[in-house]
């Protein structure tokens, strides 16, 4: 029984050693591209440690900060368009979104799936918006808008060339343009840029590119949010 002991607690040791011996190999869950290491040769690191960080298969994920007023709007399987430092647009799909919400912050992740692209890279700074939905706007140009009195203004022009001060209610933006939500009809010719120089009754100078300056009926894609 003695003898019989003694191999048992031997063979629990060597059982132990081929347990350790299996950790010093270092293996990947998946194929890819290791993009960072932070292991150095001959060093004792303890279990969880991170060693490298690696980009499964090629894939890359878009991570947003979005508020958690904004975050019931955004479900699974979203569209996302994706902007990169650089000025390229890519399409992208919502994968998941964050369980908890940062407390200090009050925004959560929501993690997008981008495509292979060549102009994107781990580590890279892009923007986004979240695509949830289409529909009818009037929208103007962002520059258009006049805040006087703390209400929001477009001037619109006249057929005799004099000016007339609208007031409007906004609605969202997207881009560099802003909805209108009531105040102003589609089609009317407005002044672009520089209102803030005019007064009601103003007479202008109508250039010639002046259709660029109507506002027209756009089919304007509501976001969510920009990040």
């Amino acid at each position: 029984q003695t003898a019989q002991a003694r191999v048992a607690a031997a063979q629990a040791v060597l059982n132990a050693q081929q347990l350790r011996l299996k950790h010093t190999q270092v293996l990947a869950p998946d194929s890819g591209v290791i993009s960072s290491r932070s292991a150095t040769v001959g060093a004792v690191v303890g279990a969880g440690t991170e060693l490298f960080r690696m980009v499964r298969k090629g894939r890359l994920e878009w991570r947003a900060e979005v508020s958690a007023t904004d975050l019931p709007r955004i479900h699974a399987g979203d569209p996302v368009r994706v902007t990169t430092a650089a000025g390229t647009e890519v399409a992208g799909t919502v994968r998941m979104l964050a369980p908890t919400v940062d407390p200090k912050t009050r925004n959560a992740l929501v993690y997008v799936d981008l495509p292979p692209h060549a102009d994107l890279r781990a580590g890279m700074y892009a923007q986004g918006q979240f695509l949830l939905g289409e529909r009818a706007a009037l929208t103007v140009p962002q520059s258009a808008l006049v805040l006087r009195d703390g209400y929001q203004h477009v001037f619109e022009v006249g057929a005799d060339a004099h000016v007339l001060l609208r007031r409007v209610q906004i609605g969202q933006r997207v881009g560099e343009r802003v909805e209108i939500a009531s105040g102003l009809e589609p089609g009317v010719r407005i002044v672009a840029r520089g209102g803030a120089f005019l007064n009601d009754g103003d007479l202008v100078r109508v250039t010639e590119n002046s259709e660029q300056n109507r506002a027209p009926a756009l089919t304007a894609p509501a976001q969510a949010a920009s990040k």
